[in-house]
């Protein structure tokens, strides 16, 4: 993986995150006028085409997934709008990357959907925290507030550190401090320090662990680097990624309205 002395991925690097199987190419692809959405018809190209797998967990998330949120008893709407935004997100950037990834204008414009990419991932992570800090100090609301906006600018540097990193390990470490911030608030709650559903907890280490694994498979480029050419297609490292990303914020979602459920229920107790 190589970058420009701008600090923008060169083509052969600017390749690795859309092209399945990871398989080294030099150049952007061009766009072939006569072809569905300006894909060719090249190997290269059906390999982006399977990406658009990406549509049906959008379609799913965004239709069915407000059918589950119990809007009629959420006290604090905004806990499940950002709830709801958390877990559209990482789908849309990541529909938007792979559709128009193959195209004439370079560097420039790969950077440009890679960081609607990163966004994505970066919106999960930060959105989808807000309602677990929330509901974990529910019953504290001035910590809850110091909280809520440290992660949340926490979150603003971890998006700067993800679109400007020079490569995938770099972008996964971007994460690594809003990881660390919400394990925090996992052992809280574990010690009992910290309210919410009994069942969230389960869910949410679930989330981050298979959200981990998918980042660490992705980089690491299995099994694919085990039989190069076998998975070009189907299974290799970067479809595993996405799978396991959507159930990752499929735990998230099971969590969250755990939560919400409990929290319309819960009073704090009073000294």
């Amino acid at each position: 993986m190589g970058t420009g002395p701008d600090g923008v991925k060169t083509d052969q690097a600017a390749a690795e995150d859309g092209r399945v199987g990871g398989k080294e190419q030099s150049t952007v692809h061009s766009v072939s006028k006569r072809s569905l959405l300006g894909f060719r018809r090249t190997i290269s190209q059906v390999k982006q085409m399977s990406h658009l797998g990406d549509c049906i967990p959008l379609l799913g998330f965004l239709f069915l997934m407000p059918l589950t949120i119990p809007w009629a008893r959420i006290s604090v709407a905004w806990l499940g709008i950002a709830h709801y935004l958390a877990c559209i997100f990482p789908q849309l950037g990541s529909v938007l990357y792979h559709l128009f990834m193959n195209h004439e204008g370079g560097p420039a414009v790969y950077h440009t959907l890679l960081t609607l990419d990163m966004c994505g991932v970066c919106m999960v992570n930060t959105l989808g925290a807000l309602p677990i800090i929330y509901c974990t100090l529910a019953c504290t609301p001035f910590p809850r507030a110091i909280a809520l906006l440290s992660y949340t600018a926490l979150s603003t540097y971890a998006i700067f550190c993800a679109v400007t990193a020079r490569s995938s390990v770099r972008r996964l470490r971007s994460f690594a401090w809003q990881a660390l911030f919400r394990f925090f608030f996992f052992y809280i709650r574990w010690v009992g320090l910290g309210t919410g559903h009994p069942s969230s907890l389960r869910s949410y280490l679930i989330m981050d662990g298979l959200a981990l694994l998918g980042g660490v498979i992705n980089i690491s480029r299995v099994p694919e680097r085990w039989k190069p050419g076998r998975f070009d297609y189907w299974f290799n490292s970067h479809q595993i990624m996405h799978v396991l990303v959507v159930v990752s914020i499929l735990y998230l979602h099971w969590g969250v309205v755990a939560d919400l459920q409990w929290i319309a229920n819960y009073a704090c107790p009073t000294d």
